[in-house]
């Protein structure tokens, strides 16, 4: 609740101060709310135009203009108008500056108006912003609740950015590029390759493939290639590849997804382990502050509970490669109680009862949990559910593989999230993507191969996820 002080309670000499960190968000809704898109002040943006991401300027009205939250929130608060203001630039602010906001009372006038001098300080004392400003104080005492203003939703993919980011700090994995023969799949794999994320090995039909990279304008010099023109043929040979210890990952190209998938499960000679394979979509959705997994979307049509189980672990891997310790996982439903006459809600409460015995590792794990109350905290209030994961879920474990598959499409064309897909518990990652997808989410999809081969291999993720971080 913020409250004011009227015109009568302020005294020359108050002052008011806030703390405000710089953020990419914050440069990205002032460019939107101003119109002023300069490219200076825009994160991740080539504006020197040298091939390089240069590192954005905060724009000196967005600096300047923190003194009306001081002015409008504290001193003298809510019911405070402006009269005039004047600004004077010292200095610059990047991303991730923490801005002192200053407000200091020098004269009190007739007719409620207040005379105030501002500054700004960045992290060291410099003083980038001063200024003066004249406002009329109100004179009856206004109480708000600023959580009623809706929240802005931001459509920035940096979970994608950042795993990407941290897949380039681990050596590039020898992968096996499976009839990469239209521009989609091979521009993903170039472009994997060109980030240094994969060393991929092309494996089809060498004139196909030729055929795309010139629609591309890209030049296969320099990639090892395998000519086979049957699709089928050219899986089996990745997968071979595998024993071979030639390449420890398989990325699927322009077929179809059983064809590759025939030879990786098949029993003799196939990349079978212990464990039943499953997909997880790794999926980056505007305004979450972790990515969300679900899983099975693309393998596991009706799992029984076994498979849930093998699912379960799976995806909870999955996030331990990214880096999110403990996470959280929601077995979802239709509802949040056990229905016998649900079968999924069963299975829910069983697997959650599994990992509270420890037969299911890693991940905090609870169920059965409608997708309302799986990952919205409110719902998860209005129903009264206290759970470590309802509200807060991290993966989501879906029933059968079209709920799974809706929920995923639903996500990437509604909440416009980015969606990234590996195949987990065959001996080496699958990237299963969709060959409708485009290069960027091939290249997510490498990088999730790349960190969890990484963890698989090293006991630990190449870093961790900070859960708070704005």
């Amino acid at each position: 609740m913020a409250t004011n002080k009227t015109y009568d309670q302020i005294k020359v000499g108050d002052t008011a101060e806030i703390v405000r960190e710089c953020s990419s968000n914050d440069l990205l809704v002032f460019a939107h709310a101003s119109g002023n898109r300069n490219p200076i002040h825009l994160p991740d943006t080539d504006w020197t135009g040298d091939g390089h991401i240069d590192k954005p300027v905060a724009p000196a009205m967005w600096i300047g203009g923190l003194a009306s939250a001081v002015l409008g929130n504290i001193l003298p608060g809510p019911g405070t108008m402006y009269k005039a203001q004047s600004f004077r630039f010292l200095g610059r602010a990047a991303v991730g500056d923490k801005l002192t906001v200053r407000v200091t009372v020098t004269e009190k006038k007739l007719n409620n108006i207040i005379m105030f001098d501002m500054t700004v300080l960045n992290e060291t004392g410099q003083s980038l912003v001063e200024g003066e400003a004249e406002v009329i104080a109100p004179t009856e005492t206004i109480e708000f609740d600023s959580s009623d203003i809706p929240a802005l939703l931001v459509q920035r993919h940096r979970h994608f950015n950042r795993m990407i980011e941290l897949a380039k700090t681990l050596p590039a994995l020898p992968t096996a590029v499976v009839a990469p023969d239209d521009p989609n799949s091979l521009e993903g794999a170039l472009m994997a390759a060109r980030e240094g994320l994969i060393e991929p090995i092309l494996i089809g039909a060498k004139d196909r493939v030729i055929k795309a990279a010139e629609e591309l304008n890209e030049t296969l010099d320099g990639y090892e290639f395998i000519d086979i023109d049957d699709e089928s043929e050219a899986a089996g040979r990745a997968v071979q590849m595998v024993h071979e210890s030639r390449v420890k990952a398989i990325m699927k190209g322009h077929l179809h997804t059983d064809h590759l998938l025939h030879h990786v499960v098949k029993k003799d000679g196939g990349l079978r382990s212990k464990r039943r394979i499953s997909h997880v979509f790794v999926m980056d959705i505007p305004g979450r502050k972790t990515p969300v997994l679900i899983s099975d979307a693309a393998i596991n049509i009706s799992p029984d509970l076994n498979t849930k189980v093998d699912i379960t672990q799976n995806a909870i891997d999955a996030a331990l490669s990214l880096g999110l310790q403990s996470p959280r996982v929601g077995i979802l439903s239709a509802i949040e109680t056990v229905n016998p006459a649900i079968p999924s809600s069963l299975d829910a409460a069983v697997l959650s009862k599994m990992a509270e015995r420890g037969q299911i590792k890693g991940g905090i794990v609870d169920g059965p949990l409608a997708m309302d109350n799986a990952i919205d905290v409110q719902a998860a209030r209005t129903k009264g559910i206290t759970s470590l994961v309802a509200g807060h879920a991290e993966v989501l474990i879906v029933p059968n593989l079209e709920s799974g598959n809706m929920l995923a499409k639903e996500l990437t064309f509604i909440a416009h999230a980015e969606a990234a897909g590996l195949v987990i518990g065959a001996k080496v990652p699958v990237m299963l993507t969709s060959r409708a997808d485009d290069g960027r989410a091939r290249l997510a999809s490498c990088a999730l191969a790349l960190l969890f081969t990484h963890w698989k291999e090293n006991s630990a993720p190449a870093g961790i996820f900070d859960r708070e971080e704005d």
